[in-house]
């Protein structure tokens, strides 16, 4: 049996979790989240408990137990606590700044790059050379914050780009001089 599939999840208080067939659906504070889960799998909710079941013991329900236990686990801590990244920026002339619903990155290319708000995901620049992402969808929220990444991700030579907070990046010695 899965591990973390055989795990139960407490529904804490001010959350509520609807479902009805395959879809879920979880309310609380910071918004509401609906996903459509594997027909192979059930899901119980008793005494502010949810458990998962599977139905058989194929390769693939078990392969996707615990995939959706830690789903629906991340759709019920975003709508209470909520999720964040945070990018750092090095490098000289490397800054970003907020324009309305968009966020303009500029990192040493020849034009800057604009980034769209997506709706459910707050940014906020609280310096030039910070950017926070914050939101209920852990997937959105890593999914933007990679996108934002992937325009100039850090370099080993220097360590100048883009990278997470606390992400500690390989450095490596540059060419040797005779």
């Amino acid at each position: 049996m899965s591990r973390i599939g055989k795990l139960p999840i407490t529904i804490p208080e001010g959350v509520e979790v609807n479902i009805d067939g395959n879809v879920i659906t979880v309310k609380g504070k910071n918004g509401e989240l609906t996903r459509e889960l594997s027909p192979v799998i059930d899901v119980k909710i008793e005494d502010n408990q949810m458990t998962f079941e599977r139905h058989d013991e194929s390769k693939t329900s078990r392969s996707i137990h615990g995939t959706t236990r830690a789903n629906v686990n991340n759709m019920v801590e975003g709508v209470t606590v909520g999720f964040e990244k945070i990018l750092e920026f090095n490098g000289v002339g490397y800054r970003a700044q907020k324009q309305g619903n968009k966020l303009i990155v500029n990192v040493g290319l020849s034009h800057p790059v604009e980034f769209e708000e997506v709706e459910g995901l707050t940014v906020e620049v609280p310096s030039n050379t910070v950017v926070s992402i914050k939101g209920a969808n852990k997937e959105s929220v890593g999914a933007l914050a990679a996108n934002i990444r992937s325009t100039r991700p850090p370099e080993p030579y220097k360590g100048k780009g883009i990278r997470y907070r606390g992400e500690v990046v390989r450095r490596k010695e540059g060419k040797t001089g005779k």
